[in-house]
């Protein structure tokens, strides 16, 4: 039986569209953060007598379309571990699950990690980023610390990210602001299908991502903040855009998402360095330096559509914490 905790993250230039779906290899680039107060905690044990795999997130049993897709995964460690048994998988999240957080990223970044060890054949982080990211592809930086870069392509057990910085590289304040705790009612891979198959922009978004890229990754190894925010905000506005375009269009936003960002705007105009970015859900998170987290937080909190706000640093690898 085996422990392990994998942090979510976010990404700074967005993934958004799949090159192979099978295999959830990335259709574009992307640089993200990994964030120290979102975690999934996961325990793997291969010995129990069960005569099926069982799945528990947040001490209830997870839906049937979910547990198929977690037996596929663990079909793949059986595959590469050679072991026969079931297994009974338990996962607790610390932040809202499914609702724009990455908590699919966090939750098979740790599935990979404590599976793989419970079966007797612990990977290497390279090896371990690309099983992670067959589950969800964002999982395969979850895997690493600090900043990391899941570069476009790559079919099969090819491609995972790499790790381009620790979390002790740059020290920064990520806000996230809650607002909406629920599940949002369409999926990161369901809207990524809509989004490549109905928006007349998907191939502009996939030509333009090289670029950014490229400038985020330049912005992160010389800590250039304002550089960094200014692309992370323009690439999940981006991101949005495209995924507003589709035919019908999709809106993850809500009152709150834009009273962020309003806010974020207000506060550059006053002098205060922050900067937003929002995944694939209504939550906002804020990007600024660690001497104006309180101002920031203080000026999120004053909102009324902020339901909760968590205030993050750059978080650690996926590691193990129990073995035995």
């Amino acid at each position: 039986m085996t422990t392990a905790i994998a942090h979510a993250n976010i990404a700074l230039v967005k993934y958004w569209g799949k090159a192979d779906t099978q295999t959830n290899a990335p259709a574009v680039g992307s640089l993200s953060l990994t964030l120290s107060k979102l975690w999934t905690r996961t325990t793997v044990n291969f010995r129990g007598p069960q005569k099926a795999d069982r799945f528990y997130l947040n001490d209830r049993q997870v839906a049937p379309h979910e547990r198929d897709r977690l037996t596929q995964f663990i079909d793949e460690v059986r595959r590469r571990s050679g072991i026969g048994r079931f297994c009974e998988v338990r996962s607790i999240n610390s932040f809202p699950t499914a609702a724009g957080l990455a908590s699919s990223a966090s939750g098979y970044a740790a599935l990979a990690m404590a599976a793989m060890h419970a079966a007797g054949k612990p990977l290497p982080p390279e090896k371990l980023s690309s099983l992670a990211r067959l589950g969800s592809g964002s999982a395969a930086r979850s895997i690493h610390g600090g900043f990391a870069e899941l570069p476009a392509g790559g079919g099969g057990q090819a491609s995972g990210a790499i790790q381009i910085a620790d979390k002790d590289f740059w020290p920064l304040a990520v806000l996230v602001a809650i607002t909406d705790g629920n599940p949002k009612k369409i999926s990161s891979r369901d809207a990524m299908e809509i989004t490549q198959r109905h928006s007349p922009y998907y191939s502009a978004w996939v030509d333009s991502s090289v670029q950014d890229l490229e400038f985020m990754r330049a912005a992160v190894l010389q800590r250039d903040f304002d550089a960094m925010g200014a692309l992370a905000e323009h690439s999940a506005l981006k991101m949005h855009g495209l995924i507003m375009s589709t035919r019908p269009g999709l809106i993850y936003w809500n009152p709150g998402t834009v009273a962020v960002m309003q806010e974020v705007l207000k506060l550059r105009q006053g002098g205060v360095g922050a900067y937003f970015t929002i995944d694939a859900g209504p939550q906002v998170k804020v990007l600024c330096r660690p001497h104006d987290r309180s101002v920031v937080a203080e000026r999120l909190l004053a909102l009324p559509e902020i339901h909760d706000l968590t205030i993050c640093a750059p978080g650690p690898s996926a590691h193990i914490v129990e073995e035995t």
